[in-house]
């Protein structure tokens, strides 16, 4: 089926009409969540679920929307750890009475997804009582199904608390959610939600805004930052829990911003928090992770922050850096093979495929901001640290730049870094988890950067690769 706009195939380039622009971070370390508690039950047998999601983390349980009354009562969504597939459970008196878990698995961190949960036990065919939708598509093979019966009630739609993000406060969600709705009272098909792009056949976005969301439904488009939990639609607002302006994000199912790759090869850093913005070393080894976006042509640029720790590069590398050498465990390495790597040291050298090549750029430690930027039509690489570029780069001038090997010229590079020893470092790719002083956007004015982007170059994010990449 389709992709929603990965941002690294050519699907990046379809045109997406309707614009989205926010989503919210959730992380589970910080325990992220919202509420609600409904004031009275509504309809219990007929709703419809509607939600664009990006996730972050594989392998554990994640519930997506949920309404929890106790151990034996309660329906989610989520993501099933052990096989990362969706499943739609609806437990009452401690039984399954109505569950889809598809054969299908989910383990795409770098593209958008939508889906459609639909309960309608009204409906005279028992096979469509339950129904799941993915990126516009029915799902119709399962691993485990069990049909709800005539008239089945749902635990949503009662007076139980309703959860986005989690389940009973547990079982937390760690990515992106966008255009989160609830439609209470009315089964919906995925059409009111979206459609194929005539260009491209890429499922995408519409406006939801005229639809009848009913006496509980809600609609929640995360752009008032002051309250995350605001319904769009009415007055069905959640309590945002430990959720902040920082996790509101324009890293969207319209255009989706790199983050770090925490499947790229197999030393990688032990941990990837905050949607995949964060990662931590907590052993004494070098670990290394690149973008989950690559370019091949155009201006691109990007900042990452040394949080912590004792030991952090920060540059760039090839494709052929991690496919050739998968067990690459830092970037000061030579990567082998076809691989071309070029990083600065904390030291204020830099670093090309293993070798000093070059001193001049600007020392650096914790806290501090390394300053990328990649210039693949002529050929350049530029680092900086604090708004310095090193050796009187000057990218927007095309002066003084790192050059990229001829050998290597026309490959797809990607922003890497690597951390050793209890390190932990940020990315920035234009939608920051960190706090950003100045604010500045790249020329079509995307992004969230302390640092300017120099004139020329943009955030590396779907809408910008399909413009210049």
């Amino acid at each position: 089926m389709p992709l929603i706009l990965p941002g690294n195939v050519g699907s990046a380039t379809a045109a997406t009409g309707f614009n989205v622009a926010n989503s919210l971070r959730f992380n589970s370390a910080s325990t992220d969540y919202l509420n609600r508690t409904p004031s009275s039950a509504s309809n219990r047998d007929t709703w419809t679920w509607s939600g664009w999601v990006k996730r972050s983390k594989l392998g554990s349980n994640e519930d997506l929307f949920s309404a929890y009354g106790d151990a034996n009562n309660y329906t989610d969504i989520r993501f099933f750890g052990t096989n990362d597939n969706i499943q739609f459970r609806n437990l009452s008196g401690g039984n399954f009475l109505g569950r889809k878990y598809t054969n299908a698995q989910y383990r795409d961190v770098s593209a958008w997804m939508h889906i459609v949960a639909v309960w309608d036990t009204t409906n005279g065919t028992a096979a469509d009582r339950q129904r799941l939708y993915v990126n516009g598509e029915r799902l119709t093979s399962f691993l485990t199904t069990g049909n709800p019966g005539s008239g089945q009630d749902s635990e949503i739609n009662d007076t139980s608390t309703t959860q986005v993000g989690a389940k009973n406060g547990a079982d937390l969600f760690n990515g992106y959610m966008a255009e989160v709705v609830f439609v209470d009272g009315t089964a919906l098909d995925p059409d009111s939600f979206g459609e194929f792009d005539e260009d491209s056949g890429i499922w995408k976005p519409i406006d939801v805004s005229g639809l009848t969301f009913g006496t509980n439904g809600f609609y929640l488009d995360f752009e008032d930052s002051s309250a995350l939990g605001n319904d769009a639609a009415g007055s069905n607002n959640f309590t945002v829990n430990n959720l902040t302006a920082i996790d509101q994000s324009t890293d969207t199912c319209t255009n989706n911003f790199a983050t770090w790759n925490n499947l790229l090869g197999i030393q990688i850093p032990d941990t990837f928090s905050e949607s995949n913005l964060v990662l931590t070393m907590g052993q004494n080894a070098w670990r290394t992770t690149f973008s989950t976006i690559a370019a091949s042509s155009g201006k691109f640029y990007a900042e990452v922050k040394w949080v912590t720790g004792s030991e952090f590069t920060a540059g760039f590398g090839n494709a052929q850096s991690y496919s050739v050498d998968q067990d690459l465990n830092d970037l000061v390495a030579d990567p082998g093979g076809d691989g071309y790597v070029s990083v600065i040291y904390k030291n204020g050298a830099l670093y090309e495929n293993g070798s000093n090549t070059s001193t001049g750029y600007s020392t650096y430690s914790s806290g501090d901001i390394i300053m990328l930027a990649m210039d693949l039509d002529n050929y350049k690489l530029y680092l900086g640290v604090n708004g310095t570029w090193g050796k009187s780069g000057d990218p927007a001038n095309n002066s003084n730049g790192v050059a990229i090997p001829s050998a290597n010229q026309g490959d797809f590079f990607h922003f890497a870094v690597s951390t050793y020893g209890n390190t932990q470092a940020s990315g920035n790719f234009g939608s920051p988890q960190f706090s950003i002083s100045s604010g500045n956007t790249d020329g079509n004015g995307y992004g969230n950067f302390e640092y300017a982007v120099p004139s020329g170059f943009f955030s590396l994010n779907s809408k910008n690769l399909a413009e210049f990449g």
